[in-house]
């Protein structure tokens, strides 16, 4: 049972209504929100996500004042509320961390950090995504099968192009993990009348989806089935996390196996695909399109040369956001709040030999 008061530490941007929310959880909680500029601090500087930096405003305190009220606080934390951009010293900074939760699902920039590896218990955010990542899925598909992005060219050239567009009904798509994310797809997919592979790795052989306990997926398959699911889907859809068996799990031999007119949408991690291997597909035609909202590098390179592929739709690792994010973000921790005062074990722990 923990102390008769906690120390919680929010570490990253959150409005004043959802910090009440963390602080009317219980009375025992006592909630430190780290300023704009010591919140630049605890980064080292390094910007919130690839892309969104916070940069300073004038009425900040400076950086000095800022580390030197910061070091107090850390000191005495005992639960953390941060995105993944974690001081690698944050153990020896905050010697009485407990628990630290994380915004994000991933995990995999973490994962060699000391903190995963101490006895602090480090949690994820892992399940809030799956509305809306499940919706980008469907939106990328339905953008393929109605040939938005060459429409959308064609409007910027205000030119007439009248083409013959496909539909979902009768198609197939195969989804790689099934986590909360992938479970939400197959609900989606099945609705529109589409046939639903799933490979889960807890899967030993290939089965129903009923009989695993996935009523909307048709066949769930084991990772060894990996070829048979390429071979038979029109769209193919990422959601595994990155782990060292996923990483680059997508090359050239499994590209190949897809068919010619298939798509493949990643909003898993970047380096699970061969990025050089996908541009060559895409390239040569070995596969027609691709949804990629992560990349094996962030923000993507300019010279990268998925942007000027024509059958390539980027987006800058958006999927996964709403207007409900954070929301989202602290119901799941004040969850575990309550679970962590209440000595119950929680949700979404990382387990460092899994990988997430």
């Amino acid at each position: 049972m923990p102390e008769r008061s906690v120390n919680i530490t929010i570490s990253l941007p959150l409005a004043d209504d959802l910090q009440d929310t963390i602080r009317n959880t219980d009375s025992r909680l006592i909630v430190t929100a780290l300023t704009r500029a010591q919140r630049r601090v605890y980064r080292d500087g390094r910007p919130l996500w690839a892309g969104y930096p916070e940069p300073p405003r004038a009425e900040d305190e400076s950086e000095e004042d800022a580390r030197e009220r910061l070091e107090p606080i850390l000191h005495k934390t005992q639960v953390l509320l941060t995105n993944p951009v974690v001081p690698e010293n944050i153990v020896e900074r905050a010697p009485a961390l407990k628990c630290l939760q994380l915004t994000s699902a991933g995990v995999d920039r973490l994962l060699d950090a000391p903190v995963v590896r101490s006895h602090t218990t480090v949690t994820t955010a892992s399940g809030i995504h799956a509305v809306p990542i499940s919706e980008y899925v469907i939106g990328a598909m339905l953008a393929f099968a109605k040939g938005l992005p060459r429409a959308i060219r064609a409007q910027q050239e205000r030119a007439w192009r009248p083409y013959w567009p496909d539909e979902l009904e009768e198609k197939t798509v195969g989804v790689l993990g099934v986590g909360a994310i992938g479970a939400r797809v197959v609900e989606l997919a099945k609705a529109l009348g589409m046939r639903v592979l799933a490979l889960r790795r807890s899967i030993e052989q290939r089965t129903t989806g009923a009989e695993a306990g996935f009523p909307a997926v048709d066949e769930m398959l084991p990772p060894s089935d990996l070829t048979y699911l390429l071979h038979a889907s029109d769209y193919v859809v990422v959601a595994l996390p990155l782990t060292p068996e996923s990483r680059g799990l997508i090359g050239e031999a499994q590209l190949r196996a897809m068919k010619p007119n298939a798509v493949i949408i990643n909003i898993g991690r970047g380096a699970i695909i061969d990025e050089q291997a996908l541009v060559q597909a895409l390239k040569d035609g070995t596969i027609a399109g691709a949804a990629l909202d992560v990349f094996q590098q962030e923000p993507l390179s300019g010279e990268s040369k998925l942007w000027g592929m024509e059958n390539v739709i980027v987006t800058p690792h958006i999927s996964g956001g709403t207007p409900r994010y954070m929301e989202r973000a602290v119901a799941l921790f004040c969850d575990n709040l309550r679970h962590y005062l209440a000595g119950e074990p929680l949700q979404n722990v990382v387990d460092p030999a899994r990988g997430y």
